[in-house]
């Protein structure tokens, strides 16, 4: 909607002025209302069409594909390889930021997978270099720590190695280091999720 408004001020003109009162301006002033009006149809339609919980083929890394390694910090700054946090098991990363609202949303989940699973399935969080910083990081950890461990990709090395162009994707390892599953956003349903990579029933 504000993208339409600004759009409409830009091509407005004042009251009185040449071409505005004439046929061809009211058939041009009509067809730039039908015109927005479409767009907007065309934009709530697609903003109220359900979004899938897991775009396999958009988000990460294509399935089967081997976790690559990547170059992370603790949160003392000491470097870290991500694949040594999650290997010798099914493992959960999260790309997540302290600031972003649909990793808040994926919170419950996360912890309810790492209070079942987690002597099963390794859990770790990365968060990005946006706006963010290892300080504030454990600042928020102290408030509440969901008992998984959170790195940093301060050089953006995870991110580029899991092509994690946002926050709040999470991409699932199975026991050989390959990934099972991706997906992004709040509406993943990422305790079904690991009962299939686990071999559990959904039930």
């Amino acid at each position: 909607m504000k993208a339409f408004a600004r759009r409409a001020k830009g091509t407005s003109r004042p009251a009185g002025s040449a071409g505005r009162d004439g046929p061809a301006g009211r058939v041009a002033g009509a067809a730039l209302l039908l015109s927005a009006i479409l767009a907007l149809v065309a934009g709530l339609a697609l903003a109220a069409a359900p979004r899938p919980a897991a775009a396999q083929e958009d988000v990460s890394l294509p399935l089967g594909t081997e976790a690559p390694s990547a170059t992370v910090q603790d949160l003392s700054g000491k470097s870290v390889d991500l694949l040594s946090l999650v290997k010798g098991k099914p493992a959960l990363i999260e790309f997540w930021a302290t600031w972003c609202p649909l990793c808040a949303e994926l919170q419950p989940q996360l912890e309810q997978i790492q209070e079942q699973y987690g002597q099963r399935l390794n859990v770790v969080a990365v968060g990005v270099a946006v706006n963010e910083t290892p300080r504030r990081i454990r600042r928020e950890l102290e408030k509440h720590d969901p008992g998984y461990p959170h790195v940093f990709d301060a050089d953006g090395n995870a991110v580029r190695a899991y092509r994690a162009a946002t926050t709040s994707i999470v991409v699932m390892l199975d026991a050989d280091g390959k990934v099972a599953y991706t997906g992004v956003g709040p509406d993943q349903d990422l305790v079904g999720a690991v009962k299939e990579l686990l071999g559990e029933s959904s039930d």
